[in-house]
């Protein structure tokens, strides 16, 4: 009667070492990049925010870990500001995490209301805010269906021409009921519609040809200049 011959298996131990060496280090490494703290923040296009302030706003103070931080929850976070319209968040190469922000543009400053108003119509209460701005105030109330329109034609003017408008007032007539007279801080003033806001931005060529004169510039109605006695 034959007998069945048995082989035994040889296990490998030098390969199933080096196979859990390599998982080992796979693993030590992914560990250790997961948890590789963000090394730079760069903050990109402000102009009157701060970066410690965005840094603030978005709890990045103690630089946390690169890839397991939540963009969406960073970019949340910020933009609960008033002062920021958009905020971009990308994650670059060296663990840095690149912050681009969209400011919101004040236009005016609203006596009324006691608020600072944006270009995009958004608005915050003066006195918390922890920014001055070279601004005009409006100095008295507008109808809520001209006041949107007014803050389109605000959004309109350039910030070299804003930063020269004191004081705006709504001041209706029997013929135009979109009129308001801006208040130039050189002694000037001048009369604007709704619809000619934009013209406010030819001042400083305008200005030029005054010869130092000060008066009414009328910009509603046949774009002439009065001379003050």
């Amino acid at each position: 009667m034959s007998k069945t011959l048995k082989k035994k298996r040889k296990i490998k131990i030098k390969g199933l070492i080096i196979f859990l060496f390599v998982l080992f280090f796979l693993s030590l490494s992914i560990y250790y990049i997961l948890n590789v703290n963000i090394k730079n923040i760069v903050i990109k296009n402000t102009s009157y925010i701060n970066d410690d302030e965005i840094i603030y706003l978005g709890k990045l103070e103690n630089y946390p870990k690169f890839f397991l931080l939540n963009k969406n929850q960073v970019k949340k976070r910020i933009m609960n500001s008033p002062y920021i319209s958009d905020v971009r968040i990308k994650k670059k190469y060296g663990f840095i995490l690149l912050i681009d922000v969209v400011e919101n543009r004040p236009v005016f400053y609203d006596n009324n209301k006691n608020t600072i108003v944006f270009h995009n119509g958004q608005s915050t209460d003066i006195n918390n805010s922890t920014y001055s701005f070279r601004i005009p105030r409006l100095i008295n109330y507008v109808p809520d269906d001209k006041y949107k329109k007014f803050i389109a034609g605000m959004a309109k003017i350039n910030d070299n021409i804003i930063s020269k408008i004191s004081d705006i007032e709504y001041q209706p007539n029997d013929y135009d009921k979109d009129r308001f007279l801006l208040y130039m801080d050189d002694g000037n003033m001048v009369y604007l519609t709704l619809t000619k806001f934009k013209m406010i931005n030819h001042y400083n060529e305008v200005y030029k040809q005054l010869e130092n004169h000060k008066g009414i510039l009328y910009l509603d109605s046949g774009n002439h200049f009065q001379i003050k006695e």
